[in-house]
């Protein structure tokens, strides 16, 4: 989550009023600009992703469309976590989520499950769902633990571990040391598979936003498009690459090199043939394997 230099020395209930005044006025800014009835008119755009799957690459996707049209950037953190970057409970998952308008823009971490999945799909919502090759996945997240999140529960006892391959076995595995708990690569995928397939919902892959930016950002476009009766305020081309050129991975503050099938720089035949065991059949789910053999 990118914020302002100064949010980070105030108070976590201060940091949210603060936010709360912003959002607001943005929502005024914009309906200024485009008119309220147009504002009305845009369906809440909400990016969903697992975690380390590119979120942040389709948030700046999705904050690309208040310049082509009439949404808000709410400022927020992701719907899942407060101020602190604490967990929230399910209900205040949901408070989160009412809280959005027509218009309004925000992301999370949201499994695919009652009530999230008929909700983000209903009419007046244009839901994205980010997804990436799970084995790319056990990659970046254990760099994530061990090298750019001190603050994790997992990062002393990742640090202490003897090298990559020990960290990326416990990753595809899962663990669990006293009262932390860390899911399989399984488990984090199921959790989230369905949406995928999800009617109402748009499913990209993180691969194809990061090779093929604009192909993905036409796709995106054009699905949000057909969510609302909104008016573009640049014809369709040029739409697509003002929002292409908001895509800027590098100041992402989570963001390491993020390139497609790193996987293959650390894969050991053992590690290849532990997750062939533990999820080779949710690559094929995924559509990034048809069969085991790979």
């Amino acid at each position: 989550m990118i914020q302002h230099p100064l949010l980070r020395f105030l108070p976590p209930p201060l940091r949210w009023w603060l936010r709360l005044w912003r959002w607001r006025w943005r929502r005024w800014r914009v309906a200024r600009r485009f008119g309220a009835e147009a504002l009305e008119t845009a369906p809440r755009l909400f990016g969903n992703a697992q975690t380390k799957a590119g979120s942040h690459l389709l948030h700046q996707v999705l904050l690309g469309f208040t310049q082509v049209g009439p949404f808000v950037d709410m400022g927020m953190p992701p719907v899942n976590r407060d101020e602190a970057n604490r967990k929230l409970s399910r209900e205040a998952m949901i408070r989160r989520l009412r809280m959005m308008r027509p218009g309004d823009i925000a992301y999370g971490y949201l499994p695919s499950e009652p009530p999230f999945l008929a909700w983000l799909s209903d009419e007046g919502w244009a839901t994205v769902f980010i997804y990436r090759d799970p084995r790319d996945l056990v990659v970046s997240h254990a760099f994530y633990i061990t090298e750019m999140q001190p603050g994790h529960e997992w990062h002393a006892y990742f640090r202490q571990l003897p090298d990559m391959e020990a960290r990326l076995r416990l990753l595809i595995t899962g663990h669990q040391e006293g009262p932390m708990y860390l899911p399989s690569i399984r488990e984090r995928c199921e959790s989230y598979i369905r949406w995928i397939t999800q009617p109402g919902v748009l499913a990209v892959r993180f691969e194809d936003l990061r090779l093929r930016p604009r192909d993905a950002v036409t796709r995106i476009l054009d699905f949000v498009r057909s969510r609302g009766q909104w008016p573009l305020a640049l014809p369709h081309d040029d739409a697509v690459m003002r929002i292409v050129e908001a895509i800027r991975p590098e100041v992402s503050g989570t963001f390491r090199r993020g390139m497609p099938g790193e996987w293959r720089e650390f894969f050991t035949p053992e590690l290849k043939q532990l997750f062939k065991e533990m999820a080779g059949d949710i690559l094929i789910r995924m559509g990034y394997e048809v069969h085991h053999d790979w």
